[in-house]
């Protein structure tokens, strides 16, 4: 029987030492990332070759001769579709882990999830309405017409 207590006791033990010592392997792991990139950009300032050229200094662009300039304005599709991606993606994160505990949720996991597609159909209803989904409308008839 005492050899149960004693089991049980060893198990039910704080932790010894301070809450720092926890951390000592992240920061020892952040410390030697550290110091390797360093080291890597030390060296290649050292080693490398440096014979700059005007066609070493352009952009590249997938192999194309870039056009135009780079400061350009973008159109408002580029962030109404940005925003679709991130509807996307948040609907992704939050439906996956929902959907592996629904039976321990029940009814309640039912309506909560509800009312989260509820939220994102709002704000896909926007982008219908600013017309991010209508691919063949010009975006400037596109802008009179909302």
């Amino acid at each position: 029987m005492t050899a149960c207590r004693f089991v049980a006791i060893i198990a039910c033990a704080p932790m010894t030492g301070n809450d720092l010592q926890s951390y000592a392997p992240l920061l020892l792991h952040l410390i030697l990332a550290m110091a390797l990139s360093g080291v890597l950009l030390l060296l290649s300032s050292l080693v490398g070759w440096r014979r700059p050229s005007k066609v070493k200094s352009q952009a590249y662009e997938c192999g194309i001769t870039p056009t135009g300039d780079a400061r350009e304005p973008f159109s408002v599709k580029f962030y109404l579709v940005a925003m679709i991606f991130i509807l996307f993606d948040v609907e992704a994160i939050f439906l996956y882990p929902w959907a592996f505990i629904f039976r321990q949720l029940r009814w309640f996991g039912f309506v909560e999830m509800l009312l989260y597609i509820g939220i994102l159909l709002v704000g896909y209803f926007y982008l219908w309405k600013k017309g991010a989904l209508d691919w063949n409308t010009p975006a400037a008839r596109r802008d009179r017409v909302s």
